[in-house]
């Protein structure tokens, strides 16, 4: 799995680690922090969030035009600079005037136009590294590990982002309380008309965080000292991109021959594949093909920073315990990753000795984990934001068994094709969205839980599951479409084809407030059953163009 990889691809993709590690860090607590400090509805911060998604993925298009003319590494370094001026200012505490919402926004700009210069370009370096006759044959498992690296950023990031939280409430004086939030924006917006429900629920909520001044001074002090405390999680963000631009520059030895693009080429430094304008169109054609597909899972996928979210805070328990409570502390994930590569390496090492060590650390991680079941906490709090580190966790232990798997499929000569990966991956999709539907059956709609109504929560294993079938199909879909891209873009538009893939993960990510505008009066199963029928179209149009992406993959 790690042999023979090139050293560039490890620089490449520690530093992508560091960058996504600040980007999810700040995604996991956007939306809540939307909804918290400016009592966005849930219409309002779907519209805000699926657009700086969009603009965040949209703007590597913009990215690759630029660098096929001036390089790829230059505007990988402008693009963290301009993204640590854009973490900056979101780290800045303000009030929620007009002034607070225009830096804000401006923030959200900076951050997508400097993502936009970054993430597409440092890829297609990735990319680059394999069109040696030597590394042919390993790009796939080389972007399977590099998308690994970027999950192993976002794992972290989720927890990083509630400590800090946390950290920063407790200081005031606070503990984090889902509720509170809404019905203390219901309280200043209209106090004479909440409910005598809401008014009694948020006046023993008061109590219960040992406040004893008015009701009207509590919930401006809650909802400030909130905000503050979401404003230090995004400063994270500014401390991950340091040490991303220090690995990158530490390490570009390593891969600086393939920061070339068409131009550099022609001199003489890497030569081009020359394909006539027949083949280029050709090319083209299909890969605009798959990126009208992949929208439509990007759409479904990124409903883990709205509609997913809103489903934890408000229709999941908040506490688990046993062994469900030990997977929510991200250091029990760590050690479990750790023996799923260990176990890998005692039946895949070719000495005697690898073999050893690898059975060392299995043993040693086993008994590390029993000790933290037995020094268990009896019940664990779960915190919304929390349940987005099970994606990335799930892609980091799960593509040792992936590669193995179509590994195997390989020597066979049955490996599917990248093109027909994506169209199973958007198969699974649709089944983890059913998961969904089914387990959202008999639960009022977030407008009547918003009225008072009684709910029974139901268990975080909904989501736990959920989230490892969508992972199977982010596994299948998004790894092999950027590997797909870097093979068949044309070498004078790899910059502007990779962007491409980012656009239609724009598009997709700013069809993302469709879901969140039906949150409210549908029944919650009906809103999960859109993405159902979504996937399955999409799933059902790739498969009929099959023959024509394999021609050319």
């Amino acid at each position: 799995m790690f042999e023979g990889q090139p050293k560039g691809l490890y620089a490449l993709a520690l530093a992508n680690t560091g960058e996504r590690f600040g980007y999810y860090t700040m995604l996991a607590i956007f939306t809540l922090f939307l909804q918290a400090k400016f009592g966005y509805s849930a219409g309002e911060t779907a519209t805000i969030f699926s657009s700086f998604l969009a603009a965040v993925y949209f703007m590597p298009f913009i990215g690759g035009v630029l660098a096929d003319k001036y390089g790829f590494g230059k505007m990988v370094t402008l693009g963290v600079f301009i993204m640590f001026v854009g973490y900056l200012l979101l780290a800045f505490p303000t009030g929620t005037d007009l002034f607070g919402k225009t830096l804000m926004f401006g923030a959200l700009a900076l951050i997508a136009c400097g993502t936009g210069l970054f993430k597409g370009n440092l890829q297609v370096m990735v990319g680059n590294l394999y069109d040696a006759p030597e590394y042919k044959d390993k790009r796939d498992t080389a972007f399977s590990l590099f998308y690994m690296a970027i999950n192993i950023g976002a794992l972290f990031a989720p927890t990083a982002a509630t400590k800090m939280t946390n950290y920063v409430l407790g200081l005031n004086g606070y503990t984090y309380n889902a509720q509170i939030p809404a019905l203390a924006h219901q309280y200043m917006d209209n106090s004479a008309g909440m409910t005598e429900q809401s008014a009694a629920t948020l006046e023993a909520l008061k109590a219960a965080q040992g406040f004893t001044g008015s009701t009207a001074d509590f919930c401006q002090s809650y909802i400030e000292k909130l905000s503050e405390a979401y404003n230090y999680g995004f400063a994270v963000a500014c401390v991950s991109l340091i040490v991303s631009i220090l690995i990158y520059y530490g390490f570009r030895n390593t891969f600086k021959h393939a920061d070339c693009n068409a131009a550099t080429a022609k001199v003489g430094q890497t030569p081009a594949e020359e394909l006539s304008p027949a083949e280029t169109k050709q090319r083209i054609t299909a890969l605009c093909l798959v990126f009208a597909v992949v929208l439509f899972f990007w759409m479904a996928f990124h409903q883990n920073g709205l509609t997913l979210t809103f489903f934890a805070r408000d229709y999941t328990q908040a506490e688990a315990s046993g062994v469900l409570g030990m997977t929510f502390n991200v250091f029990n994930l760590v050690l479990v990753a750790i023996l799923v590569y260990a176990l890998f390496a005692v039946f895949q090492s070719n000495t005697r000795r690898g073999k050893t060590v690898a059975g060392v650390v299995s043993l040693a991680v086993l008994g590390a984990l029993g000790f933290q079941y037995a020094s268990r906490e009896e019940t664990v709090e779960v915190l919304p934001q929390i349940f987005q580190q099970f994606n990335p966790f799930f892609v980091v232990a799960l593509t040792p068994f992936s590669l193995a798997l179509f590994g195997a499929l390989a020597k066979r000569g049955k490996e599917p094709s990248a093109p027909r990966k994506i169209g199973l991956g958007m198969l699974i999709a649709a089944c983890g969205f059913g998961l969904m539907a089914f387990g959202s059956m008999g639960l009022p709609t977030p407008d009547a839980l918003a009225q008072g109504a009684e709910v029974s929560l139901v268990s975080p294993n909904l989501l736990i599951s959920t989230y490892l079938v969508l992972t199977f199909a982010e596994l299948l879909l998004s790894p092999m479409g950027i590997s797909f891209v870097s093979k068949v873009a044309p070498p004078k538009y790899k910059g502007m084809m990779m962007g491409g893939w980012f656009v239609a993960t724009a598009v997709g990510n700013y069809r993302v407030a469709i879901i969140g505008y039906l949150w409210g009066g549908i029944e919650l199963w009906i809103v999960w059953s859109v993405l159902i029928v979504l996937c399955l179209l999409s799933a059902l149009f790739i498969f009929s163009i099959m023959k024509k992406l394999e021609k050319v993959a």
